[in-house]
């Protein structure tokens, strides 16, 4: 019963959005006016204010949806637009020498631009001292001074020796220089026979009665008093010299303490600050009880004086680690290469060619990114952190504590050397982190701290809404990328195909692509074909040629299937009717890019219990999706045939010529199709290619790829001859998907391909077949002559055959009972 059916078409203007003439009421992007703002987004934008506003430990960002390469610069152009450009400045950090403990340098904090200022200021002293000290010690008054008081000492000394010489002498002694190795000692001697002897020797004299005993010992215990009082002597004169020693340091001190004195107290006066005025106070004793390194002497008798060497002075130095004198502001840092040492600081070594050993001192600390955005913003990218060795443990340690101390990062720890311990420096400071969702829901999951440190997740959607403050702002940022890359203006064509092709990307008519990266590209690209042609500004023809280009760089694949189409190798028909053989329609996806082209499905339908055989998942070539949808459709089938009876029959679907692997549903409605025309012996047509997915139901279901799909076929039919019959079945819902390209459009306009939307199973097969589905009349029958009735009967005789068959296989024959009845007997 065959009867003309009526399928409706998608109109030709739902086939492509068009952006509206209304919203590109300018000339060139020229007349436009820049914008600076973010395009769209406002769920991201909220949770990155939030994240910014609340002062309190945890309120880190990690920050999703992003893509592209400009991702981290757009955090960074955000960070700015929400600062507040009148807020004070973090403080400057100086590392300064710890004169009590020189492993522990101390951490000054100093408003904003007083670093350097006291960096400064120290210099100028120190440079100021190593002029004046010696100008002080070469003064007429010091040399007074130091020549009264050493002329006193000296006088006494000597007097007190002469005093001691002069009653040695009186008593027949004489006072020696005896060689003791390469020393000298001075000894006290009798005078015997007008000589010094020891009194060995005049102890051998007496003994060889050459000389009276008596007087031999009243000298010997006359020795041993001078003796002890010349030792008394010398340690008195040795104690008086100290004490000359010190009266001369008290002078030296007592001219350098009023210079020393007077700039310290201008430097405390000027900067204030306790923690700083302790330091100046040490850094004051220190010079007092160094300052001779600012006296130059000379190496040797005749040569020049040698002034202090910089090392000398080294522990006089300020380090200014973080330098605010130029932030404005709360500080905003983006990080594109966080390593350990750029993210956190080191400490230099430098090796000592003097003693060939590694040295360092506080002046070789270095600040990382973090101490440098400390009051203000981080951005980096989490990704880039985390492979990097030691940079994520140290990160979430760093937030937890909010607190940050400078070291080394030696993962060869037998390579390293003790090293300095700064104090740890107090940190506020937010850290945004650029990754995607995937890395995200595996942190929150696994990773404990990671929910603690970063409680606020600010996601960037992949689409923004097609409407008309979306546009507006696409417009914008198409100015600014005009200006900031000094591009050619782009006329209302160009700005309306750059717009179109955002909804294309995006997939769908109600919505535009927030990956505006793509575009940035497309403007680039654009400008080579308008400067190509001397144009003075892009047009649509420049747009439309960039975009053909972009996809040809990379269609190299899709090319040569399509080859392979036209010569017969891949098996394709687009025309005729054929039973159990359908053109399916799949997406291949290279990661930058996707084409759709058609595949052949076939169906084999058979008497047995087998049920539905998935050839491609007998094969390991099918993926979970592509095995529900199969599962999915078996259902229908018994939803639909299998009410009065079982479902009596094996059934193979193939995918032909397919070697790589299929995946997904959408091809569940096509091997419907392809059931039914075998099980029917109805011929389906060939120049319709189908797509859709299908629930136990019957209903159609949305896929993806459908202008891929659609285009794909189009290409093969056009390559073999466009018929006027030709088109796609798919989805209703995906109509609203529609961003087919020019040319097709052109050829639905001029109905040279038809596009089909359909809700149901029934449609399809109506459309394929050109016989009414045919719909329940109640009792599970269907009207006689209709698709539905001629499976149904098919179903029908294959139980019943298979149940005969069953019936056949149980019951033995006549002849067969004979032969057993003889076999016993």
């Amino acid at each position: 019963m065959e009867k003309s059916i009526v399928f409706e078409e998608v109109h030709v203007e739902k086939l492509r959005w068009r952006c509206p003439t209304e919203y590109l009421t300018f000339e060139t992007t020229d007349d436009i006016e820049p914008a600076k703002e973010i395009v769209g987004q406002e769920r991201a934008l909220q949770a990155i204010k939030l994240g910014l506003a609340v002062d309190r430990e945890g309120y880190n960002i990690f920050v999703t949806g992003l893509t592209g390469p400009d991702r981290i610069s757009i955090i960074e152009r955000l960070l700015n637009q929400t600062k507040d450009q009148d807020g004070a400045s973090p403080d400057d950090v100086c590392c300064v020498h710890n004169f009590k403990d020189p492993d522990l340098p101390k951490i000054v904090l100093l408003p904003a631009g007083k670093g350097a200022s006291l960096k400064h200021d120290i210099k100028e002293l120190i440079e100021s001292l190593k002029i004046e000290i010696p100008q002080i010690f070469e003064s007429d008054e010091y040399k007074s001074r130091r020549k009264a008081i050493t002329e006193g000492f000296r006088d006494k000394q000597k007097n007190a020796i002469k005093e001691f010489e002069k009653r040695v002498t009186s008593e027949n002694f004489t006072i020696v220089q005896l060689q003791m190795g390469p020393y000298t000692k001075p000894a006290i001697l009798p005078v015997v026979m007008e000589k010094p002897l020891p009194l060995e020797q005049v102890e051998a004299l007496v003994d060889k009665g050459e000389y009276p005993r008596e007087t031999y010992e009243r000298l010997k215990q006359k020795q041993a008093e001078f003796t002890a009082e010349m030792e008394n002597l010398f340690a008195d004169l040795q104690k008086k010299e100290k004490d000359f020693e010190s009266k001369m340091k008290s002078l030296d001190k007592e001219l350098v303490l009023p210079l020393l004195n007077e700039s310290i107290e201008f430097l405390k006066q000027k900067y204030n600050q306790g923690k700083l005025n302790e330091y100046l106070e040490q850094f004051m004793n220190d010079l007092l009880d160094k300052f001779p390194i600012f006296l130059p002497k000379p190496e040797k008798e005749g040569a020049a004086p040698v002034a202090p060497t910089p090392d000398m002075l080294t522990e006089y130095e300020v380090n200014l680690l973080v330098d605010n004198s130029e932030t404005i502001g709360k500080p905003i840092i983006v990080e594109k290469n966080p390593t350990y040492r750029n993210l956190f600081g080191g400490i230099e070594k430098m090796l000592d060619p003097r003693y060939g050993v590694w040295r360092t001192d506080f002046t070789k600390i270095k600040a990382g990114s973090l101490l440098r955005a400390n009051g203000g913003f981080l951005a980096l990218n989490f990704l880039d952190a985390v492979m990097e060795p030691g940079v994520w443990q140290t990160l979430k340690r760093v937030l937890k504590n909010r607190s940050i101390e400078v070291q080394s990062f030696d993962p060869l720890y037998f390579f390293t050397m003790s090293t300095l311990k700064p104090e740890p420096i107090e940190l506020n400071v937010k850290v945004l982190l650029v990754g995607d969702n995937r890395l995200y829901y595996l942190l929150h999951s696994l990773d404990e701290d990671f929910r603690d440190i970063f409680k606020i997740k600010a996601d960037f959607d992949s689409v923004l809404p097609n409407e008309e403050a979306t546009i507006r702002q696409y417009l914008s940022f198409i100015k600014n990328v005009c200006d900031e890359k000094k591009l050619l203006p782009v006329d209302r064509g160009g700005v309306a195909s750059l717009i179109e092709y955002g909804v294309r990307v995006a997939g769908r008519q109600k919505k535009i692509t927030a990956h505006l990266y793509q575009l940035h590209d497309i403007l680039s690209e654009s400008q080579f074909w308008a400067t190509e042609e001397k144009a003075s500004c892009i047009a649509e023809r420049h747009v439309d040629t960039a975009i053909e280009n972009r996809e040809y760089r990379v269609n190299l694949i899709e090319t040569k299937i399509q080859e392979m189409i036209e010569d017969g190798i891949i098996m394709i028909d687009t025309e005729g009717m054929v039973v159990g053989q359908v053109n399916g329609l799949s997406v291949y996806d290279l990661g930058d890019y996707s084409f759709g082209k058609p595949s052949r499905i076939t169906a084999k339908t058979s008497i047995g219990r087998a049920g539905i055989i998935n050839i491609e998942r007998e094969a390991d070539l099918s993926g979970k999706t592509h095995n529900k949808g199969v599962l999915i459709l078996s259902g229908y089938l018994r939803y639909k045939y299998a009410q009065n009876r079982p479902l009596a029959m094996s059934a193979s679907l193939c995918f032909e010529q397919s070697y790589g692997g299929v995946d997904g549903d959408s091809a569940s409605s096509t091997e419907v199709y392809a059931l039914l025309s075998s099980l029917s012996n109805l011929p389906l047509r060939q120049d319709i290619a189908v797509t859709g997915s299908v629930n136990q139901k019957g209903e159609i279901q949305p896929i993806g790829g459908v202008n891929q799909k659609i285009e794909g076929f189009f290409d093969v039919c056009r390559a073999k001859g466009l018929t006027g019959t030709q088109g796609v079945i798919i989805p209703h819902q995906n109509r609203a998907d529609l961003m087919l390209r020019k040319d097709v459009v052109t050829s639905v306009a001029e109905n040279g391909f038809h596009i089909y939307p359909i809700k149901t199973i029934d449609e399809g097969v109506e459309l394929l077949t050109g016989i009414p589905a045919g719909e329940n009349k109640g009792d599970n029958t269907y009207p006689e002559g209709t698709v539905n009735f001629l499976v149904d009967q098919k179903l029908q005789l294959l139980a019943e055959r298979l149940k005969d068959f069953g019936s056949e296989e149980k019951e033995p024959s006549s002849a067969d009972k004979d032969k057993s009845a003889s076999s016993l007997s």
